[in-house]
């Protein structure tokens, strides 16, 4: 009897610890507009930290397009801090083509209409945001 006092605590401890430890997770939905044709697809990439951005996705879709634009949805994010990125690509063979000193060929965009500074990147300082809540961004090529 005495064991089974024992069991049933550590069952009922062991619930009651899991649900503490239970984090909020959210739907991101990114709808993506103004892409110059329906050809090729999109790429979509979700980034959780500044030290990744723009290099190792947190999350990624790749979508078709309709319309000239897509819509992807990122379900089940931990409430945080993100940014995301996003390139049409156009001749469909799986990256951002760019020019001889690095400008894409390709239409590109970033969460908060963030834009890079005479020829370098967007900052994750201007495009991240926080995801508190189901939140659906739009993001124009």
């Amino acid at each position: 009897m005495h064991n089974l006092v024992k069991i049933a605590t550590a069952i009922i401890l062991s619930i009651m610890s899991s649900n503490v430890y239970a984090q909020e997770t959210f739907n991101l939905t990114v709808k993506i507009e103004d892409a110059d044709s329906n050809d090729g697809q999109i790429f979509v990439s979700v980034y959780n930290t500044a030290a990744n951005f723009l290099d190792t996705s947190y999350k990624g879709a790749i979508s078709k397009i309709t319309n000239n634009g897509c819509v992807v949805t990122f379900e089940g994010l931990p409430k945080g801090t993100y940014a995301v990125s996003t390139f049409h690509d156009e001749n469909d063979n799986g990256k951002l083509d760019t020019n001889f000193i690095g400008i894409p060929k390709e239409d590109y965009g970033c969460s908060n209409g963030a834009k890079g500074i005479i020829m370098g990147p967007p900052k994750w300082k201007d495009a991240k945001f926080e995801l508190q809540t189901d939140q659906t961004i739009t993001i124009t090529l």
